[in-house]
């Protein structure tokens, strides 16, 4: 079995006066779509922040390919080949389309301009609305850019949170086949409440639970084992 790529060993995290991380222990392999589930509160979304340096850890260790890098700042993890996808998505809806993605990209290369033919393959929509405003677009296309902005650049490590929340079940399907051919180059960390997207995308999963993580394995395991669903996700 290969390295991880990331390593997450007993990591706590503070916002403020909470203790929102708890000792955090998670791994992504190279290659494969790790999924962080849990019920709201649970810490998934500061852990994505931690990783990146948004938020600092204040105890343990995060090790990107071997390296440590709880210490780094934010634009140094993404330089290292860390992409993130905000639950906002951030896009810059005063700007285009064509603009959000520009400001994206370091540098133009074979690999980026090949990047965005995949992009423009699995969002078609991208391509039509190029040279709009990114603010014109609907929630669905946004994320679309959200996402598609993040993978045209060549990250090693693309941590996306809650792609599906607020769209309708057939955008939620084209981002489903989207990101699975996207693990395919690139490795994805997932938060996602969506069980369905969460089971259709990660092929390796992890569950918090007030700031812990308290199971973890594969996917395929995940989707038939209906007492640990029950327990910490709710689902019947």
């Amino acid at each position: 079995m290969s390295d991880p790529i990331l390593a997450l060993e007993g990591v706590h995290a503070h916002i403020g006066g909470h203790h929102i991380l708890q000792g955090v222990s998670l791994e992504a392999r190279p290659g494969r779509a790790t999924v962080l589930l849990g019920r709201n509160g649970a810490g998934k979304t500061t852990t994505l922040r931690t990783i990146m340096g948004l938020v600092r850890a204040s105890a343990g260790t995060i090790r990107l390919a071997g390296e440590r890098i709880e210490r780094r700042r934010t634009f140094e993890i993404a330089r290292l080949g860390v992409g993130y996808v905000p639950e906002d998505q951030a896009v810059l809806s005063h700007l285009t389309v064509e603009e959000n993605f520009r400001l994206a990209m370091p540098c133009e290369s074979e690999e980026s301009a090949r990047r965005l033919d995949t992009v423009f393959r699995l969002f078609p929509a991208l391509k039509t609305y190029w040279q709009a405003k990114a603010g014109v677009l609907s929630g669905g296309q946004k994320q679309m850019v959200a996402i598609g902005r993040a993978f045209v650049t060549d990250h090693r490590l693309l941590l996306i949170d809650e792609p599906s929340k607020g769209l309708a079940p057939v955008v939620v399907d084209h981002l489903i086949e989207s990101l699975r051919h996207m693990r395919d180059e690139t490795t994805v960390i997932l938060v996602e409440q969506n069980f369905h997207m969460a089971r259709h995308v990660g092929t390796d999963y992890f569950i918090l639970d007030d700031g812990r993580v308290v199971h973890g394995g594969r996917m395929e395991d995940l989707v038939n084992d209906h007492t640990v669903k029950k327990r910490y996700l709710g689902i019947g």
